[in-house]
């Protein structure tokens, strides 16, 4: 994904930690702190410019959510849908999600969404796919017993090899559809790309798998 450099991102977002929590190793294992509820806590990894993470707050005001995303010039579009919207139940990190464990504890998430993540096609770049084994034994170390990973994307290559990762790692497959937007599957919120893809007729792929106890 080729980003677009806005040199003015970065102190936005410092502007605004209400909505991008500037210090969540902080918040490890107290998130209810943030919310100030105890509603259960979903976060997506990698959330763009955050389409999706937006909407499944407002269309789940009981769910709390993080969005997490890497890169500054991404993240921002996602705190303008933010502060358009000030959902109590949305909030976003601007951090690395090799370092999830530093701002979660185990039983702090109950659920992971992977929308459209970078397919690192090449064979030496596969540990950076975020179905790697080394990324699911991240998500298991922050998740609660039976949490549970959504998985979306419209490279059929990468999900073949990340239904391979889910069955190597002893992941229970509890749903798949190889052809998302011709099943029956209700309910479906769509990310930027997904929008784009499927206009262009391409094919997403969709799955959900839970960790065993």
């Amino acid at each position: 994904m080729r980003v677009r450099h806005k040199p003015w991102a970065k102190e936005k977002i410092e502007q605004h930690p209400q909505y991008i929590v500037s210090n969540p190793e902080e918040y490890k294992g107290k998130w209810h702190e943030v919310f100030n509820n105890d509603q259960p806590l979903h976060i997506e990894v990698g959330t763009g410019k955050g389409q999706f993470i937006t909407e499944m707050a407002r269309t789940n005001p009981t769910i709390n959510y993080i969005g997490i995303e890497l890169y500054d010039s991404v993240i921002i579009t996602a705190l303008e849908r933010l502060i358009e919207a000030d959902l109590p139940n949305l909030r976003l990190l601007n951090v690395n999600a090799v370092d999830l464990p530093k701002y979660f504890a185990k039983n702090d998430v109950d659920q992971v969404y992977l929308n459209f993540s970078d397919p690192w096609p090449k064979y030496r770049h596969r540990k950076r796919r975020l179905t790697y084994k080394d990324f699911l034994k991240l998500y298991e170390d922050i998740m609660c017993d039976g949490g549970e990973i959504h998985f979306k994307t419209d490279n059929q290559g990468l999900f073949e090899h990340s239904l391979i990762s889910f069955s190597e790692y002893g992941l229970l497959l509890k749903y798949i559809s190889l052809d998302l937007h011709k099943s029956d599957y209700e309910g479906n919120i769509m990310t930027e790309y997904e929008e784009k893809f499927s206009e262009k007729g391409s094919r997403i792929y969709r799955c959900e798998v839970k960790y065993q106890n």
